[in-house]
């Protein structure tokens, strides 16, 4: 919060956002005016809805001080565990959060992935950091405003757009917040993203000339060219291309929480020797997925290193599940468009704090017994406990304020931990015998 005081006019708002990022990070049901309002001591919610609303500080350059604060702080844990050498990925994605009424600033009845239909809400964009190992955090977000909304001046007034907003898509969204990220100097080994953004041909041209890597995911009909004279869509170039099994190489796509994630992978050079299609086949569904990259001049484009990065989006995933349920970031009761952004920031401040504390704690606090080398093999007498997370850091540092003794805080991080060390060792075990039929079928294709 130190960080952030240049951003403030005032120290008055600037001491009321240090309250609110400890609201946001206590164990509040609901998180809103009145609730982290009564939360801080206030009498009445008018200082929060002023912080929101009406109070003179730059959210854009607050947002600023959090990529910085996260990046910095990831980075550090990264070369305290020794993973310096791990990949740093940007993860482009969007998330949503419903809405009732037409008077918020972006809303609309859209597809809303937090809802799993199509419901009435907002969206914005993020980009996390992944520090592989390490940890992630959400460093970046713009919302998306739908071009009705900017065109009717009198809605856009009411819902406090900026003068000067124009209409972008997700993908123009996402240009603007890798920039700002460039002009902070953060860099990354490679930018992913679903296929909104990989979609996207103004993104892959802005990334391609700034010389960043990327690997995004398209759609089947995507076109690649393969030769001078040939241009496939991606189903039609495994149709062409990949009839024979032994194109396929099964890797994994990184460690989750139940072990290894296999998957039957290809790769497909273009004309352009620096782009390739990865290929990317589910070992049982046989699902299709398939990321493009492009690797700049000067690194050596390598399968592995394109699987790595592919499989870091995922943890971005995290970030938002984090950002809800722990923060509140899709609680924020407000209209306007500049108190929408201040709420993501706050809760972005917040979630980057616990990040950073679990990433540089992760290999001090890991003390979980070795996994399980054999399908029947009995499990440990101590399983140990998995490192701290993103949820135990916030409860931990709110436990003080917490009605419950600090004592029984504590014995329940053990617990939950040592708890989910077992349920991991047992889930790792039960996945062997899997990852040994896996490895034959490889062998004998």
């Amino acid at each position: 919060m130190s960080q952030l005081r240049p951003v403030f006019s005032r120290a008055e708002p600037w001491l009321q956002a240090g309250k609110y990022v400890g609201a946001v990070l206590s164990d509040l049901p609901k998180r809103n005016g009145w609730t982290i309002a009564r939360r801080i001591g206030d009498r009445t919610p008018d200082r929060t809805q002023r912080l929101l609303n009406r109070a003179a500080w730059d959210e854009s350059a607050a947002m600023g001080v959090v990529r910085r604060f996260a990046v910095a702080g990831l980075d550090d844990a990264a070369r305290r565990s020794g993973q310096k050498r791990g990949l740093a990925v940007g993860a482009l994605d969007e998330t949503g959060q419903q809405k009732k009424g037409q008077a918020t600033a972006g809303v609309k009845r859209q597809n809303m992935g937090c809802a799993g239909r199509v419901e009435n809400g907002i969206n914005t964009v993020h980009l996390s950091y992944v520090r592989e190992k390490a940890g992630h955090a959400l460093i970046g977000a713009r919302e998306w405003i739908p071009a009705a909304q900017i065109d009717d001046p009198v809605r856009s007034l009411l819902m406090g757009l900026p003068l000067d907003l124009e209409f972008a898509t997700k993908g123009q969204l996402a240009i603007a917040i890798l920039q700002d990220a460039a002009a902070d100097g953060v860099t990354f080994d490679f930018a992913c993203g679903d296929e909104v953004y990989g979609s996207c041909t103004g993104l892959r041209d802005y990334l391609e000339e700034s010389g960043q890597g990327y690997v995004l995911r398209v759609p089947s009909n995507f076109r690649v060219t393969v030769a001078l004279e040939l241009t496939l869509t991606c189903a039609g170039a495994v149709r062409q291309l990949l009839s024979g099994t032994r194109r396929w190489e099964v890797r994994s796509a990184g460690k989750g929480s139940r072990g290894e994630r296999w998957y039957a992978w290809a790769w497909i050079a273009a004309a352009s020797p620096r782009h390739h299609l990865l290929v990317r086949r589910h070992i049982r569904t046989g699902e299709l997925a398939f990321p493009y990259c492009f690797t700049p001049a000067g690194q050596a484009p390598g399968m592995a290193r394109l699987i790595r990065a592919a499989g870091l989006r995922w943890p971005a995933g995290e970030c938002f599940e984090f950002g809800k349920d722990c923060f509140g970031l899709d609680q924020s009761q407000v209209r306007l468009h500049t108190a929408i952004a201040r709420h993501t920031v706050l809760v972005m401040a917040a979630l980057a704090i616990c990040a950073i504390t679990a990433a540089q704690l992760r290999k001090r606090t890991d003390t979980q017994a070795s996994p399980a080398a054999r399908p029947g093999q009995p499990p440990p007498p101590d399983p140990g406990m998995i490192p701290l997370t993103v949820p135990e850091v916030r409860r931990l540092i709110t436990a003080d304020d917490s009605p419950e003794p600090h004592s029984r805080a504590i014995h329940w991080c053990l617990w939950i931990r040592r708890h989910q060390a077992r349920s991991r060792w047992f889930h790792q075990r039960t996945r062997l015998a899997r990852d040994a039929e896996i490895t034959l079928n490889q062998l004998v294709s």
